[in-house]
């Protein structure tokens, strides 16, 4: 499957990170109009002026996140519940959070649909995180933040990993891995990228 391919030449090498994309079906979670562009290489439009991210970015951040079977992830950011869908293969369990109430219910409702049992997902303030059901051994993020957020880093476990795009809204971004030690955090700057702006509070409307 080209799919399947892009991914592999793009340098995506994690055997179970591969296994998982080829698992989900993408064409669930994308916007509707999009299905013939499911597997396309790109970012594609979702309700709420959201996206859902590109393939290889996916796979990207799944890899260097390095989940493991007995992993209780973090998820900020549901959108359509792909992401979640890739993390659900690979974890114990995902928590992922939404502040759109409309995404939050539709990917809830996709999940279940396709079985992954292991995902909950709940509506609220991503800057908040899930403090109730910490700590963590891996967060991911997929909007983008001007810092790492405090409440994150803190409900992150000892060892533990987060992954994030961190940048101004309107500049250049990168993919930064954060891990924690009992001497702090130590980040390291992956590759650039462009995500939608990680806001603040859950919505309003929609």
């Amino acid at each position: 499957m080209e799919f399947m391919l892009t991914l592999r030449q793009r340098g995506i090498t994690d055997k179970a990170v591969l296994r998982a994309m080829d698992d989900v079906r993408r064409e669930h979670y994308v916007g509707d109009g999009f299905t013939p562009e499911s597997y396309a290489d790109r970012a594609l439009p979702i309700a709420c002026g959201q996206t859902i991210s590109q393939p290889y970015v996916v796979a990207y951040m799944t890899e260097q996140l390095d989940v493991k079977p007995h992993h209780r992830v973090l998820e900020i950011g549901t959108g359509s519940g792909y992401q979640a869908a890739v993390l659900s293969r690979l974890a114990r369990e995902v928590v992922s959070i939404e502040r759109y109430r409309t995404l939050a219910d539709a990917a809830r409702k996709k999940l279940a649909a396709d079985g992954y049992g292991n995902v909950e997902v709940m509506t609220g303030d991503g800057f908040a995180g899930a403090p109730d059901k910490a700590p963590f051994d891996r967060i991911i993020v997929t909007a983008a933040a001007e810092d790492v957020p405090p409440a994150l880093a803190e409900q992150l476990g000892e060892g533990g990993v987060m992954i994030l795009p961190v940048g101004p809204h309107d500049g250049v971004q990168h993919i930064v891995r954060v891990t924690k030690s009992e001497t702090g955090l130590a980040r390291e700057k992956l590759i650039p990228v462009r995500f939608v702006p990680m806001l603040p509070g859950q919505a309003r409307e929609l």
